[in-house]
């Protein structure tokens, strides 16, 4: 086993994107000993924070098709009614809009809110604005997903921030996906939008924290009591 792979496999679950980067960061770490040693404690303080960025824990989802689950980790910034991007064809209507801001400490890597078949993927180029502005929402680089659900079709956009300047998204157009699933990941910081049909109750708040694969923001109907989970 390779130094990197001890690294990331031994003292954190990190995502195979994260490895190059926790690579370069532990060898930039000897590079700065080399010139004065206690700069090379700084660098490895940095390699660890790098790998904990890229870190990819297993997660409990439940198991309810109508339950919509936080595609990722980070603080409800946001909540409302309004029209979803034109490039993801959902119609002139308003949804419901889910918004989870992610900061540098956060876990990067992003799962589906709900099950179902993925209708179409579109990427679309823009700004880096602050991703907690609301007009982030159309102004900033973003990628969005349509993914027809159970209950309708849902929209889920990765929308880069001030930092963040790579969205990649590993998922492809016709694929199936589980709620829970892993489907790509943002670069150091940025924000996540949920858009819903408009029969969909919020179960989280503004300024709540929520957890990727795990919290539920949003519910279809009536609560049907005690819901099964599966590990992803």
């Amino acid at each position: 086993m390779s130094l990197i792979d001890t690294i990331t496999n031994t003292l954190v679950p990190v995502h195979k994107e994260g490895h190059k980067f926790v690579l370069a960061f532990l060898a930039g770490s000897l590079v700065l000993g080399w010139i004065w040693n206690p700069l090379f404690w700084i660098g490895l303080i940095l390699t660890a924070w790098c790998a904990y960025f890229f870190r990819d824990p297993e997660r409990s989802t439940p198991i309810d098709d109508d339950l919509v689950i936080s595609p990722a980790d980070g603080r409800v910034s946001a909540i409302a009614q309004l029209q979803p991007p034109r490039e993801l064809d959902l119609g002139e209507g308003e949804m419901l809009r889910i918004s989870v801001f992610m900061n540098v400490f956060n876990c990067h890597v992003n799962r589906a809110p709900v099950s179902g078949n993925v209708t179409q993927i579109v990427y679309k180029s823009g700004s880096f604005l602050n991703a907690e502005l609301d007009k982030a929402s159309e102004e900033n680089e973003r990628n969005g997903l349509v993914i027809d659900g159970a209950n309708g079709p849902v929209g889920v956009v990765q929308i880069a921030g001030l930092v963040a300047r790579r969205i990649i998204c590993w998922t492809k157009p016709h694929d199936q996906v589980e709620a829970g699933e892993r489907f790509g990941l943002i670069r150091f910081g940025s924000r996540l939008d949920v858009f819903l049909p408009l029969d969909a109750t919020p179960r989280v708040s503004v300024g709540q924290t929520a957890i990727a694969g795990e919290t539920v923001l949003a519910e279809y109907g009536a609560s049907k009591g005690k819901t099964v989970a599966r590990r992803s």
